[in-house]
């Protein structure tokens, strides 16, 4: 039986992948800094606070045994690594392996993540993004953020006299009335490897959107932008007509 509190995690495998493109074509080993700096991160509270008390959880041996994992996938590799990796490897093989470009600054971000404060809030989102738990949690605290969300709101307001959701045009105020006055959510646009960086957030990097419309961009892997899904409802809406 599996648990949950050993498996690798997505913030932790692409860790793992970020420090395996800098170890090949040479070959993983415990007594590496980076493997052995990668290990105390994962052994310690920002990852784990409930980790089980064994010398091995994420041990610089355990983690090279997750590198020998990678190796088995990656096709450029000539010989034979470990294959008892699983589908989350994999997905995280194939969402990361052709740009560690993008790889690195995600996984600098994760790691920024970690070493902030704890930021408490709302922990929903349907569906983790491609950057991880950690980027993600931070996602939804900023987004939801209430001074942020009012001065969003009120912008707004000044300018064009009423909040309507900027995919599909759905105003709660009129189909709600007083109850819906004003009401709204805000969608935080930014980059997910940009926040643990960003020392404020402006307007523009909000969306205000309608619950519907929010919950759809949060609903599939990668989430979709606010264009792309504006694109979708409005294809469908023509489709329709």
């Amino acid at each position: 039986m599996r648990n949950s509190r050993t498996d690798w995690t997505r913030d932790e495998l692409i860790l793992a992948l970020d420090v395996y493109f800098q170890v090949v074509p040479g070959t993983p080993g415990p007594n590496l800094p980076i493997v052995r700096k990668l290990s105390a991160l994962l052994r310690s509270d920002q990852f784990h606070p409930f980790a089980p008390a064994s010398d091995n959880f994420r041990s610089p041996a355990s983690v090279v045994m997750k590198l020998m994992n990678f190796r088995s996938i990656d096709p450029t590799y000539g010989g034979k690594g470990l294959t008892a990796g699983g589908r989350l490897d994999r997905s995280v093989w194939q969402d990361f392996a052709t740009d560690p470009k993008r790889l690195s600054v995600v996984a600098n971000a994760i790691r920024a993540a970690a070493n902030a404060p704890h930021e408490s809030g709302d922990e929903e989102v349907l569906i983790e993004a491609e950057e991880g738990a950690l980027l993600s949690r931070m996602h939804r605290v900023r987004e939801r953020d209430p001074r942020l969300v009012r001065r969003k709101r009120n912008a707004v307001l000044s300018m064009c006299g009423r909040l309507i959701c900027e995919v599909c045009s759905f105003d709660f105020g009129t189909v709600y009335g007083d109850l819906g006055k004003d009401f709204i959510e805000c969608h935080h646009r930014r980059p997910l490897s940009d926040l643990p960086h960003a020392r404020r957030t402006l307007l523009k990097d909000l969306a205000l959107l309608c619950a519907n419309c929010h919950r759809m961009i949060h609903a599939r892997r990668p989430w979709l932008t606010v264009e792309k899904l504006r694109d979708i409802v409005v294809s469908l809406q023509e489709r329709n007509s």
